[in-house]
């Protein structure tokens, strides 16, 4: 699917781009106007398929007077049609979600290492490609919820934990081929190598409370039905249920609460919303500034307020609502590392029968 960002750089904001766009005078970090002898367009291929993400292409438009040509569709697709139009491809980004599809667009040769001081400063370490070939701009935080009204079952504090065998039929969570789930699972190699992992695997599939199936608002749901006491899901699929416009989604948001696990060790995992330059982008210097925009605070709002994700850069704060769930300790794991025990991750759950 493709889109042009046709709105001139003049063009009135909407509520949630005005409170960008005060955060970055307050700031002072307006991008500077770019080389007239560029091209004036930005092609963009993304998998966010997140209507509050026009509001980063309108931001970038109105700082920089380079309009944004959005194309969309999942990542695969998007990296065939990369790979398919070879040297005379017209993106320039291309933005994905989970390190893991980064990581994979930096070894198929699609992505393009770049330095700035702008974004290494502002992204942390662990958030960002080591070579320079992407950057995270949100986090998402892996997390367990319950209803509030039944209470956390007691002797539940890590994810290792839920592998026991007291939370037998308690664990509402997605199948293994899931990106989030891989992700995850990659974070327990790192901390607690293979063989305890496939242990932990084996365990979360002998406690699931039904086969895993749908997204983690479908994990939500079904604990707040009663089907099962722990839903494995990001904190995003809370925020958004928060804001419904469908009254029982709220109510539902109401009801759970949130245990951000191991907070007394390495933290609870988290994964990222990302983007790198393409290495053919005919426009390079527009590129890499909207990655700059993207870790500026007016970009850094929209990801926490438009679609409640956590902001990347230390001094942007979160959605209201995510702030009521309190603050958490995020494991440091470098997301390089969690992409290149992906692979292995999606074996070993397999191999547990985790479905």
């Amino acid at each position: 699917m493709t889109h042009t960002n046709s709105a001139p750089p003049a063009s009135r904001p909407t509520a949630l781009g005005r409170r960008a766009l005060l955060g970055a005078a307050g700031a002072g970090l307006f991008l500077p106007r770019l080389g007239q002898a560029q091209d004036r367009t930005l092609a963009i291929y993304s998998s966010r398929h997140y209507d509050t993400d026009r509001e980063l292409y309108d931001g970038f438009t109105r700082q920089s007077g380079v309009r944004v040509r959005l194309i969309e569709a999942n990542v695969d697709q998007l990296l065939e049609r990369i790979r398919a139009e070879g040297a005379n491809s017209p993106a320039d980004v291309l933005v994905t979600v989970d390190a893991g599809r980064l990581a994979r667009a930096k070894d198929a040769g699609v992505l393009l290492p770049i330095r700035s001081t702008t974004l290494d400063s502002r992204i942390p370490a662990h958030l960002r490609d080591p070579e320079g070939a992407w950057f995270g701009f949100s986090v998402r935080a892996r997390v367990v919820m319950y209803d509030k009204a039944k209470g956390l079952p007691a002797g539940l504090a890590r994810y290792e934990d839920l592998a026991k065998p007291d939370f037998r039929g308690m664990v509402s969570t997605r199948s293994s081929s899931n990106i989030y789930s891989i992700g995850w699972t990659a974070s327990m190699i790192a901390a607690n190598g293979p063989e305890a992992t496939e242990a932990w695997a084996r365990g979360i599939a002998a406690n699931l409370s039904r086969p895993p199936q749908g997204g983690d608002s479908d994990q939500i749901r079904a604990v707040a039905a009663g089907q099962g006491r722990l839903a494995i899901s990001n904190t995003y699929y809370l925020g958004l249920l928060h804001r419904s416009a469908r009254a029982e989604d709220r109510a539902i948001a109401d009801r759970m609460a949130v245990l951000f696990p191991n907070q007394g060790d390495r933290g609870t995992h988290v994964n990222i919303s990302g983007a790198g330059v393409v290495r053919t982008a005919p426009n390079r210097e527009a590129a890499q500034a909207f990655l700059e925009y993207l870790s500026s605070p007016p970009a850094q709002a929209i990801f926490a307020d438009g679609n409640m994700e956590y902001p990347v850069v230390a001094d942007a704060q979160p959605h209201a609502f995510l702030r009521s769930l309190g603050n958490f300790r995020q494991d440091p794991l470098n997301a390089a590392r969690m992409a290149e025990l992906s692979p292995e991750a999606l074996r070993i759950m397999q191999r547990a029968g985790w479905r």
